[in-house]
């Protein structure tokens, strides 16, 4: 079967190949999407509310400068497909400063006992103390594949072959493996179906009697839709606190796992990207559908967008162009590019005319005056801010008394602003002509 990532890229491919983009095209890109995910297994009321969502912002959004219609359309759906699998990054937030415990469920047959052996491997790398109990009593050689997993990684596995009440072996294991230094403690319990009454109810034992920091459930993506369903299943036998989804590499139902698991509330923690003990990874929505997409540049697509959002409207923009701005603007527009990013590498990338020929001391010097230009503007009165011109010595005193800053730095602030107006003043492109050329 071909794969979610390949239609997707099929779909978005034939877009960026066509002569324009309008409503046809966009209709034509957004039929594909809905197929590709149909495909993958995602719901029918998701694949739905997707189309809608890329249709209408396609259609009415206004282009920013500088942006192509065609990269905006492909910025809309990475959006509306990362806002599908749930937009923030998984997080490492295991303490290191006591014990942890995590209680690994799933079903059996889908990778629990692998998926195990990578998170010990992968909190071991990431400089953990861990060990491992096999408390799953009802498959023969089960705590023999962990302790093969794990046999190069110096990362000690708890078993009680003797034992068959899995909540005594699990007490057991922490107390051995806690007086032994380790503080991350991870528990494979039996392989279950959703409905195996008997073995749901172990769970809730496990559950009430240990007492774990944290419940993960392990899920293969191979499991399309169903995945919410056996997601919803075990939450309500013990809280699942996170989800480690298997076979991202070779299912193509990856996308119907990952959205049906979304639409329960439960988040993706890890994902397992294939065969090898190292193959383990925080699932981050964004680097996933970047990925499915083929979009290897898209932060260099979403930094263009960034950029041009701080750009201002056409009118304000025309006026900043031409050098008409106060004081307080050019301060204000200093701490907007400020917060994207380091100032000398923003400014170097804005469409504007002749912006490369800045000279970088002025950038360097403005990257480090910018907290100390606000606190002198804050001291101002509202005619200093727009007229810097009636700004003689003995105000210059006030305000830098005011700002607590030398009078240096105040006579500094508006050196430069008189400078970036004389600057823009000279751009060789009169504003209309070059606001007509990025739209």
């Amino acid at each position: 079967m071909t794969s979610l990532g390949e239609l997707l890229k099929k779909a978005i491919s034939k877009f960026i190949s066509s002569t324009s983009v309008d409503e046809n095209t966009i209709n034509e890109l957004v039929r594909g999407i809905q197929r590709s995910l149909l495909i993958g297994d995602v719901s029918v009321e998701l694949v739905q509310k997707i189309s809608e969502n890329v249709r209408k912002r396609a259609l009415e959004e206004k282009l920013p400068p500088g942006i192509s219609r065609k990269d905006q359309v492909i910025k809309i759906v990475y959006e509306e497909l990362v806002k599908l699998l749930g937009e923030e990054p998984a997080k490492l937030k295991i303490p290191r400063d006591r014990r942890y415990i995590i209680m690994m469920v799933g079903i059996q047959g889908f990778g629990k006992t692998t998926s195990i052996a990578k998170l010990a491997y992968y909190l071991r790398k990431n400089d953990y103390s861990v060990g491992v109990i096999c408390a799953d009593t009802y498959r023969p050689g089960g705590c023999d594949q962990l302790e093969q997993l794990l046999r190069d990684t110096k990362i000690p596995v708890y078993r009680h072959d003797g034992e068959k009440d899995p909540v005594k072996i699990v007490k057991a294991g922490i107390e051995k493996l806690t007086s032994d230094g380790v503080r991350v403690i991870l528990i494979d319990t039996a392989g279950r179906h959703k409905s195996q009454e008997t073995l749901m109810e172990e769970v809730r034992n496990l559950q009430r009697e240990v007492k774990p920091d944290e419940v993960m459930l392990v899920i293969d993506a191979g499991m399309g839709q169903q995945a919410g369903v056996h997601a919803r299943a075990f939450h309500e036998a013990a809280p699942v606190g996170s989800i480690f989804l298997t076979k991202m590499d070779t299912s193509a139902k990856g996308g119907g796992a990952l959205s049906a698991i979304a639409a329960t509330g439960a988040k993706i923690k890890f994902i397992g990207t294939g065969e090898k003990i190292d193959e383990i990874e925080l699932f981050n929505p964004a680097g996933y559908v970047s990925r499915l997409l083929g979009l290897g540049d898209i932060e260099g697509l979403l930094e263009k967008f960034r950029l041009a959002e701080l750009m201002m409207d056409e009118k304000r923009a025309e006026a900043f162009i031409r050098g008409e701005f106060t004081l307080e603007q050019f301060v204000k527009q200093l701490k907007d590019l400020r917060r994207a990013g380091p100032l000398s590498k923003l400014i170097s990338k804005l469409p504007l005319p002749g912006i490369q020929n800045i000279p970088d001391e002025t950038l360097r010097d403005a990257e480090k005056q910018i907290e100390k230009w606000d606190a002198i503007i804050h001291s101002m009165t509202p005619e200093e801010r727009v007229n810097p011109h009636v700004i003689n010595s003995s105000r210059i005193k006030r305000i830098a008394r005011g700002a607590g800053v030398l009078e240096k730095d105040v006579k500094n602030l508006i050196k430069q602003y008189r400078l970036a107006k004389k600057f823009m003043k000279t751009a060789k492109r009169l504003p209309k002509k070059f606001l007509k050329t990025v739209q």
